[in-house]
């Protein structure tokens, strides 16, 4: 192939690859730093070991993310408060056309789905990623893997169990979600208590990720009392030259709230039977610093 054929190729590829390695790690940069490790693994490669561009490229891919995945945890770094993924802008536009694979791919990058997957080993995480999110065959993700298929099958077994058993429920139907989002954003934003408490499941929960560097709590809130009295307390004191603006993050809508031109915070809510069971706030500014752009 010539260079500009390779880099075709890889482009076409790329947002595959990265949606593998962000589902994977969960980091915008690590993702994107995986992805261009990859791309130099693909100009450098023997072509004669490459039977199927996809496959070689998911392949190394995954590996990439296995190893950066391992050095991560062992290097146990202390976060502080509760931890969220980057947010992942999801808009799909018209390259996943059927609904059924976009509802798939939403649900395989949503936050709560993440949170869970930060506790799996990083083999039982890519195996999960590839089967779950991808449709890969167990033999594919075998050879993936240097694995054999009766082992890669027990740890997708091991892996669906813990996910299953953990994660929460909501609804996907993102006209719902963007419906009580604008809800709760109007209760919150004139200070209706009442209001507020109504679009709340009794047992809701508040998670807020500020890796220490901004204001949010450093505990998980939970109780609408609770979160309701939280959340007009922080609409009361507001951010200086406020503005909001929708976008689809994680496979479903999400409120980014500027300061200026600067993202301060990110707003995402969980859905069940037409109530919120879970309450998202980004704050850390690490996180929130790539939206600017958007």
């Amino acid at each position: 192939m010539t260079t500009d054929t390779l880099t075709d190729v890889f482009e076409a590829h790329r947002p595959v690859l990265l949606g593998v390695a962000y589902r994977m790690l969960g980091r915008v940069a690590d993702a994107e730093d995986v992805v261009q490790e990859a791309w130099l693994r693909w100009v450098a490669a023997d072509r004669s070991e490459v039977r199927e561009p996809r496959g070689y490229l998911v392949r190394v891919t995954t590996r990439l993310a296995i190893d950066r995945l391992r050095r991560l945890k062992a290097r146990g770094e202390t976060y502080i408060g509760p931890w969220l993924p980057e947010p992942y802008v999801t808009e799909f536009g018209d390259t996943v056309p059927d609904t059924a694979e976009r509802a798939v791919l939403a649900d395989t990058v949503s936050l709560a789905l993440l949170v869970v997957l930060e506790s799996l080993s990083p083999l039982e995480r890519a195996v999960f990623v590839l089967r779950e999110a991808f449709g890969y065959p167990y033999a594919e993700i075998a050879a993936m893997l240097d694995r054999g298929e009766p082992a890669v099958r027990q740890v997708a077994g091991r892996a669906r169990r813990h996910v299953e058993e953990r994660r929460p429920r909501y609804e996907v139907d993102p006209a719902q979600r963007r419906d009580l989002t604008e809800r709760f954003l109007a209760a919150a934003g004139q200070g209706d208590l009442e209001g507020l408490l109504s679009l709340l499941a009794p047992d809701v929960r508040l998670v807020g990720d500020s890796g220490g560097k901004s204001k949010a709590p450093l505990r998980v809130l939970e109780t609408a009392d609770k979160v309701g009295r939280f959340l007009l307390g922080v609409a009361e004191k507001g951010v200086s030259d406020p503005s909001f603006r929708f976008l689809e993050l994680n496979g479903g809508p999400a409120v980014l709230v500027l300061s200026g031109d600067q993202p301060d915070s990110v707003f995402q809510l969980d859905v069940l039977d037409g109530r919120i069971q879970s309450v998202y706030i980004i704050r850390n500014p690490d996180k929130l610093r790539p939206l600017a752009a958007v």
